[in-house]
């Protein structure tokens, strides 16, 4: 483990290095307090830090303030050494931050057991944002699918359109459906469908670019959020998507299953002003007429062809037109 001796004095410097060396940790030095807060601040510093608390610049307490200061995920360990022996000054010592303190002159043996404490704190703390970030990822994706939850998709849709609005581009927005799927669950059971939902999930990730974000909605219901995307390039993706899950069944334990899809699509951001809520209700109206006019298509929000025709900058291709029905 990496550690961090700063201390202005070179003959203590050197013994202490010789002590951590021998106890198998690889020491970065600093000559006195600058030298340390200038080290404690790169991405790479050591996460235990012994100061001496005495320092030209910034001494011992001065550089935990600011290292508390800084705050962040990465915590660093810091022991300070002083040759203050007051409760007082013990006092001032721990509340800027330092972790433990030792008072000079000081024994090999009781340093090296307070390195081991200190060691076993980080290690926790290790554990425990390890274990948080597991929680979080687990929060923001679908368990069956691994797609991203219905939270995580909308708070995505929402970050492009308002990224969209301040760069002035378009966001295609697609929402999908996969056919029947109450079918395949009566038929063929529920883990047949689990079955089907998983490999879907895979088709659609790998017919995506790696910057669209594509999350379970609901049950069997999809949302693709497509940054930079007019209506041309989403009713392409959206095709592309469409033959990713119908160009083979899928192949389970118990069954072959052929599966299709149909979609929804519109596009925010641009000309269109619509807000989240809106688009969604258009995407989920495109996507009723696709299944309504017989499912496996893609459909396109009535919105968006309205808003779009009107606008100079891009005409909508006869073949993707789609009339709504009144």
């Amino acid at each position: 483990m990496r550690i961090l001796v700063a201390d202005d004095d070179p003959i203590h410097r050197r013994l202490l290095e010789a002590f951590l060396v021998n106890w198998d940790y690889e020491v970065v030095l600093a000559h006195d307090g600058e030298e340390a807060w200038s080290i404690l601040q790169q991405n790479d510093s050591p996460k235990l830090a012994i100061l001496d608390w005495m320092m030209p610049g910034r001494d011992g307490p001065h550089v935990c303030r600011e290292l508390r200061k800084r705050g962040g995920n990465s915590y660093i360990y810091v022991l300070l050494l002083t040759a203050n022996s007051q409760k007082d000054d013990i006092v001032v010592g721990l509340e800027s931050g330092a972790d433990d303190f030792l008072t000079k002159p000081y024994n090999a043996n009781e340093l090296r057991a307070r390195l081991r404490s200190g060691r076993r704190i980080l290690e926790l703390q290790e554990q425990l944002l390890f274990a948080n970030d597991a929680l979080q990822f687990q929060l923001a994706h679908d368990p069956l699918t691994g797609m991203l939850s219905r939270a995580a998709i909308l708070e995505t849709m929402r970050i492009e359109l308002i990224r969209s609005r301040r760069e002035r581009t378009t966001v295609g927005i697609l929402m999908a459906d996969l056919d029947h799927f109450k079918q395949i669950n009566d038929t063929y059971g529920h883990l047949a469908g689990d079955t089907v939902l998983r490999e879907a999930a895979k088709r659609m990730r790998a017919s995506v670019r790696p910057y669209d974000a594509v999350g379970r909605y609901g049950g069997e219901e999809f949302l693709i959020v497509m940054p930079g995307c007019n209506i041309s390039g989403a009713m392409r993706r959206s095709e592309d998507l469409r033959n990713a899950i119908g160009k083979k069944p899928v192949d389970t334990p118990e069954g072959i299953i052929p599966v299709t899809l149909s979609l929804g699509v519109t596009v925010g951001g641009g000309v269109n002003t619509a807000e989240l809520e809106e688009l969604l209700r258009t995407a989920d109206a495109a996507l009723y007429e696709a299944k309504n006019r017989g499912r496996n298509q893609v459909a396109l929000s009535t919105q968006s062809q309205e808003l779009f025709a009107k606008s100079s900058k891009e005409s909508i291709p006869e073949e993707i037109v789609v009339e709504r029905k009144t």
